[in-house]
């Protein structure tokens, strides 16, 4: 699959005498996880393996994995980071570190040592059961591993070689890009439960503006009472910006302002119940300090806005369409 490189690769290839061998030029929706995906639909072979066509990935490698995919895995992953496997030895510290750290986000969703890596071979009938694929950035494996339902992933390992020629496509736009991907993948997996942690962070997130918020206005000289609501109203603000973004972000299709009128609202009673907390802690029975009582206040109100926000505001992030049957036989796309 080429994405329109103008290299030489498309010339390279109609030289080439054997004729198995097959180029797609893609002029539109570019970008790896597309053209893996095009390819994989195009592909006649009950065996698919993903991977560089500029020798990082070793060649050699495939009939180990194939003999893996024999004895019943259900995924097979050309690893870095098992026993045996190895990088270049220029392949430099800021790679390394950013590969494991972005490795170690994904244990929640497989075991697998090299989650990130983009040589992998799998059955055609495995991905023909996949469904909902939406990868954004290049993690297309990860993609693959969950939205397919492997349960078997095998590792054999590698020696990933740097490349020689063009750049790395590790930018920063790409990290945040996998952050993105890594919530999707989250959502899906775990539906509710993933929302609920980013709501939760979100929160967390929400109540050091809250308090900061009200420390500063009780420094300024403001009254107890409009202090603890003026933060609040505030950290609301705040939260539903972020809300929006991540927890809930598949309804950002959604009118923003009848979004932001349903969340003010359906929180507006966690904001009383919050307030209310609050100055009762405050109040003489108790004598809390305003910080932790505000504290005790936001973790009263987190519950009810959770759940209105789910299910009221941002509702139509957790509504699946209903699953297509794929025929696992289907011809393959014609080549052009």
């Amino acid at each position: 699959m080429d994405d329109d490189s103008r290299d030489g690769s498309a010339e390279l290839v109609a030289a080439c005498p054997e004729k198995w061998v097959q180029i797609v030029v893609r002029t539109s929706d570019r970008g790896l996880s597309p053209s893996v995906l095009d390819g994989m639909k195009r592909a006649q072979g009950d065996v698919l393996v993903c991977m560089d066509a500029d020798l990082s990935h070793p060649p050699e490698a495939i009939p180990h994995m194939l003999r893996k995919l024999e004895e019943g895995a259900d995924f097979v992953i050309g690893s870095r980071y098992v026993q045996g496997g190895s990088t270049s030895d220029d392949w430099g510290f800021v790679r390394w570190l950013n590969s494991r750290v972005a490795t170690l986000l994904a244990r929640p969703l497989t075991s697998a040592r090299d989650p990130m890596a983009g040589f992998f071979a799998f059955r055609r009938s495995t991905f023909a059961a996949g469904r909902e694929f939406n990868p954004v950035g290049y993690k297309i494996g990860l993609e693959c591993i969950v939205k397919c339902g492997c349960e078997r992933v095998v590792e054999v390992p590698i020696h990933f070689e740097d490349r020689q020629l063009g750049k790395s496509k590790l930018t920063v736009r790409q990290q945040l890009l996998y952050i993105k991907h890594l919530r999707r993948l989250y959502t899906f997996k775990f539906g509710g439960w993933s929302q609920l942690v980013q709501f939760l962070t979100v929160g967390g997130l929400g109540t050091v503006v809250n308090l900061l918020l009200l420390t500063l206005f009780l420094r300024m000289g403001l009254a107890a009472r409009p202090a603890v609501a003026l933060a609040i109203v505030l950290s609301m603000f705040f939260n539903f910006v972020l809300n929006r973004r991540f927890s809930f972000g598949e309804s950002r299709k959604e009118s923003w302002l009848r979004q932001f009128i349903g969340f003010m609202s359906a929180c507006s009673v966690g904001a009383l119940i919050n307030y209310a907390v609050t100055l009762l802690l405050m109040g003489k029975a108790f004598g809390l300090r305003p910080q932790l009582a505000a504290l005790v206040g936001i973790a009263a109100a987190t519950a009810f806005n959770f759940i209105a926000s789910r299910y009221l505001v941002f509702r139509s992030s957790h509504i699946r369409p209903p699953e297509t049957h794929v025929e696992k036989d289907e011809p393959p796309a014609k080549q052009t």
